[in-house]
């Protein structure tokens, strides 16, 4: 078999799938019925049967190993169906989502200000999926619309990566319960696919940092297709490591907010250009001066013009600003009893064995910091859209009653331009006051002095117990304080580019 393709992913009959499995489930209901009667009915005659000698022996030896292969073959017969079972769950999954994703793609948002184009869904070769404009626009393809072609097709893709690893998970897992031998039945047995996957998962993990963008990426689907109570082994087993390799990474669109200033270097800078940049040069040694170091910092790389991607501190945007702590707070608090409920849920259905469930918020509305408020991170950033991604455990405690809790942290990430309609002004002691006019300074990224960037972060990650007996009301944690030194658990504890 070649490489599996997203046209693979998109057109497989998983039906045929899913009769598979239930025919193997009567299999398995059959043969568990025929072992039962063998061995309270052939094996328990033969083992009472007040007879002896040679004949007797050989019989009764005969008996017992009859009895041992229909229990193998049982074994077996469950084995597959749990196998298929849980493959064809999974697929269901993946391929519902690729078809989800695509549809949303080719229909574009046309109730937007500046609507988003319907774009194009292609199979890329090799496993890989394509993303492209349905029609081209004279204007050129705006940053936003680039943004969304490279979120579709990375995730597109991941889904088609992870359904392949599933369908190798599958036949891996079927090969071993089968075992090559018609003649002998009963190898492996598998509950589930996680006898496959967990192993995988735990020795991904167990590299932490130094796992690749490849790997990190593997390891997160890993945490999403495990079962609940195996993600909970994996928790409790691996938690830095899996932090360090990124699992709490969010999934969510992370595109520019807007169209942007258009193509970067797609006019030639003239004198007025020039000397507007020196003067923001001026703006951003005095925004640092007076204690804007953020804005300051985020200013001075977009005149750098590289384009790189900056860190956002994000513990430090929460500290700084209360009402980006609240907004927060309050995306936390309308979830947290679903999560609480549904983790519950996994935890009865498991036996009160521990369990871990994932859980991400949506990208809510963008939070806008005000000038009048917090003036560094007006400038710094302006609006940013921001989620949370986590998981939530339940573990028995001593009684075995649940004990729920939240481990979280907080992600945020925008794209840093200035609009065609936005200045700025800094107020300096002594009143002196330094400004550039409406559009100027998005202008500098058109004749090619300036360039946009993207800035993305990530909040330590924090614990708040959820509750046994009854929800939690206590007040979240606040985020850490800005300058401490950053540990493994701190996603967001470098600047990539500093100042």
């Amino acid at each position: 078999m070649g490489v599996f393709t997203y046209t693979d992913l998109i057109e497989v009959n998983l039906g045929k799938l899913g009769e598979a499995a239930d025919h193997w489930k009567a299999m398995a209901d059959g043969l568990e019925k025929l072992r039962s009667d063998v061995y309270s009915g052939l094996v328990q005659l033969s083992d009472r049967a007040k007879w002896a000698g040679l004949n007797a022996g050989v019989t009764k030896d005969f008996v017992r190993k009859a009895a041992k292969e229909v229990w193998d073959l049982h074994l077996e017969a469950t084995s597959i169906w749990s196998v298929l079972e849980d493959g064809h769950g999974e697929l269901t999954r993946i391929q519902r989502r690729a078809k989800e994703l695509a549809t949303e793609a080719r229909r574009g948002n046309p109730d937007r200000a500046d609507p988003d184009p319907g774009l194009l869904v292609i199979d890329g070769g090799n496993g890989t999926v394509k993303v492209m404009e349905a029609f081209c626009d004279a204007k050129g393809t705006s940053q936003r619309t680039k943004d969304m072609m490279q979120w579709y097709a990375d995730t597109l893709t991941g889904l088609v990566s992870h359904a392949a690893e599933i369908d190798a998970a599958i036949a891996r897992a079927l090969k071993r319960s089968h075992g090559g031998d018609p003649y002998n039945a009963g190898h492996a047995t598998y509950t589930s696919l996680d006898e496959d996957q967990l192993p995988r998962a735990v020795k991904l993990a167990s590299l932490g940092d130094d796992a690749n963008k490849a790997q990190r990426a593997e390891l997160q689907r890993l945490w999403q297709s495990l079962s609940p109570q195996a993600r909970a082994e994996l928790w409790n087993g691996h938690k830095d490591n899996l932090l360090a390799a990124g699992v709490f990474s969010p999934t969510v669109k992370q595109v520019s907010p807007d169209q942007g200033s258009g193509p970067h270097g797609s006019e030639k800078a003239g004198p007025a250009e020039r000397r507007t940049r020196e003067k923001m040069n001026l703006i951003s040694e005095g925004a640092d001066w007076v204690g804007m170091s953020d804005a300051s910092r985020h200013m001075a790389h977009y005149l750098g013009n590289t384009g790189n991607d900056m860190d956002l501190p994000v513990d430090k945007m929460m500290d700084d600003d209360e009402g980006f702590r609240n907004y927060v707070e309050d995306g936390i608090r309308e979830q947290q009893d679903g999560w609480r409920e549904r983790a519950l849920e996994e935890f009865r259905r498991n036996g009160g064995q521990p369990v871990a469930i994932p859980v991400e918020t949506e990208n809510r509305r963008d939070y806008s910091f005000q000038e009048d408020v917090n003036e560094n991170w007006y400038y710094a950033v302006g609006s940013t859209r921001s989620n949370v991604t986590g998981v939530v455990t339940v573990v028995p405690d001593a009684n075995g009653q649940p004990q729920v809790g939240l481990d979280y942290q907080v992600n945020a990430w925008d794209r840093y331009n200035w609009d065609k309609n936005k200045g700025v002004t800094i107020d300096f002691p002594g009143g002196y006051t330094m400004g550039i006019p409406d559009g100027e300074m998005a202008r500098l990224h058109t004749v090619g002095i300036a360039q946009e960037f993207d800035m993305a972060g990530s909040s330590s990650v924090k614990h708040y117990d959820l509750g046994s007996a009854a929800p939690n009301e206590d007040p979240l944690p606040k985020p850490d304080e800005p300058g401490r030194e950053g540990g493994r658990t701190d996603p967001g504890r470098e600047q990539q580019e500093g100042r």
